[in-house]
Order: structure tokens, then sequence, then C-alpha cells
């Protein structure tokens, strides 16, 4: 495994994070024997970033991930983040009450990357006005989250204003190689990594779509470049040749 060291806060975290949106599943449900597997495979093979959320697999992603963990007392070889669902807020007493639940399921008394999750423009003034910096300081102070940041679904005038207005350690932002110019894209990337935020990417595969068949002029370049990479690896690397990422997330569901 590689690593980087996100600068903002000094944590050394694998190249590749394991995304906790895509589990394998049976009956509509979370398949546990596969994806615990799957878990402590990543882990074995050096993954040390887990990102979950409240929504996630019908809310059941962050309980199972705290589960895992706490049954092969793996909890101190990973950071976990997870996300305070902005749409549930309603009050500052609403944030607390879900952070207290998330601490419970992910069985931790912290959350080493606590983000607020799916901002734009809109939501984040929503937020600031029911004292969600507060909230965020407040629960450093505590020890219950260590680092604060936000993951980022809007236009990108949107982007470059909350970075401003919040002393974050790190971003989450959906970039791939075909969004580039999408939401916060490279422009984005490159202004939250001028004021010296961490950023970590979604979507890295378009939900796999990069992965799978591609158009024939795209396969035949890669084919004839004689690499052997696979689709996947393609996509990873181009993003990984951006020296402003630390980390990427793929949804993991298949070794």
């Amino acid at each position: 495994m590689q690593y980087r060291t996100m600068k903002s806060t000094g944590d050394k975290l694998s190249s590749l994070g394991y995304g906790c949106m895509r589990f394998p599943t049976k009956n509509g449900q979370i398949d546990e024997k596969k994806a615990e597997e799957q878990i402590l495979y990543a882990i074995d093979k050096g993954v040390n970033y887990f990102d979950t959320a409240w929504p996630y697999h019908g809310g059941k992603s962050e309980e199972f991930l705290g589960k895992v963990l706490a049954e092969n007392n793996l909890r101190d070889r990973v950071k976990i983040a997870t996300k305070l669902p902005t749409w549930l807020c309603q009050s500052r007493k609403d944030m607390d009450s879900i952070l207290n639940a998330q601490l419970k399921a992910l069985q931790t008394d912290h959350i080493d990357y606590y983000l607020l999750h799916s901002l734009d423009g809109g939501m984040w003034n929503n937020m600031k006005k029911l004292g969600v910096s507060d909230f965020l300081n407040d629960a450093v102070k505590a020890g219950k989250i260590t680092h604060k940041g936000f993951s980022f679904h809007g236009p990108r005038e949107d982007f470059k204003m909350i970075c401003d207005e919040e002393d974050w350690k790190f971003c989450q932002i959906q970039y791939n190689l075909l969004d580039v110019y999408h939401q916060a894209g490279r422009e984005g990337l490159e202004y939250a990594a001028d004021k010296g935020l961490g950023i970590v990417i979604m979507e890295p595969l378009r939900g796999g779509v990069l992965a799978g068949k591609l158009p024939e002029k795209v396969q035949s370049l890669y084919s004839d470049s004689r690499k052997g990479w696979s689709n996947a690896e393609w996509a990873l690397r181009w993003i990984w040749d951006h020296s402003e990422v630390t980390l990427v997330l793929p949804g993991m569901n298949n070794e």
C-alpha cells in the first residue's frame, strides 16, 4: 500500500480509502459475511481510512463498520470518517443527538474525520444559522471528533465560499475523468489545496462507470499503451497524479 500524509492533520493515510456506501448485498441487505471478509482483507493490505455515513445502506453502514472493527479489535488501526446528515438537522440539539448516535453505532469514543454531508451554498447558510460552527468546535474540544470537514455537491462558487468561512481541515469532492469541470472540479480542488485543506476524492470511478465498458476509442488508447492496467486503475492513477489529493474513495464491494 502507498500512503500520503494529509498536511493539515499530519495523518499518514492510505492513498486508497475504503468507501462504505456499496458493501456487497444479499436480499437487499448488507451481506455481512462477505463484507466483513472484504474489510479485513483491505486492512490486512494496508487500507487505513474508512468512509461511511448516516444514510448509507439504509442507515446500517455505520453500525456494521463499527461492529466489524470492534469484534476484530481493529479500531486503532484505522481512521473512521463519517458525516452529519445536514438535511435532518433542525436545531443544534439535533446535531448533538446525531453525533452521539453515530459514536454509539460505530462503537468508538471519537470520529477521526467528521464531515458535514453534501453541502451547497444554501445548506451551508442554513447550518450556520443553526449554530454548526459552535457544534463542530465543541465536539473537537470534547474529543468526540478529531478533524472537521465537509463533502460537497454544488456549484464551484458555493464551494469557494464554504472553504473561506470555516477553519476546515479537509474537504471531500466528486472528481474523476468525467468531472473535471463539474461541481468543485479542478478549480475547486486547487483552491482548497491552496488554503491548506486536505483533499479526499469521492466517486473516482463515477459509480463504477469508469471501471466498466468504455467507448471504443478510449479502450483502444488504453490497450495501445501496453501498460496492462485495468480501466479502474487508469481512472484512479489519473486522480493520484494530482499532488493535491491525499486519497481516493471508491465504493468497495469486490476483492
